[in-house]
């Protein structure tokens, strides 16, 4: 999942080799972190965060597959 959420990202933002993506396993749930370059962060939330939406969903659909959900965070 952590390539899906690097691959769009990367398309998205003027600076793509700053994108990173960092996981983090909790009991129950699995954490994904994105960072992107500050001038780019707008790019990745998209107009009142239809974008992130957009990447949270496609999340959810690829976790479906595993046995716990995932939490996409944008800093």
């Amino acid at each position: 999942m952590e390539e899906l959420v690097r691959f769009v990202a990367q398309a998205l933002v003027e600076e793509p080799d700053k994108v990173t993506v960092f996981r983090k396993e909790t009991r129950r749930t699995t954490i994904l972190k994105l960072r992107v370059a500050p001038g780019d962060t707008g790019r990745v939330i998209g107009k009142g965060g239809r974008v992130a939406n957009a990447i949270r969903a496609a999340v959810n659909v690829a976790a479906r597959h595993h046995d716990r959900p995932v939490i996409l965070e944008i800093d």
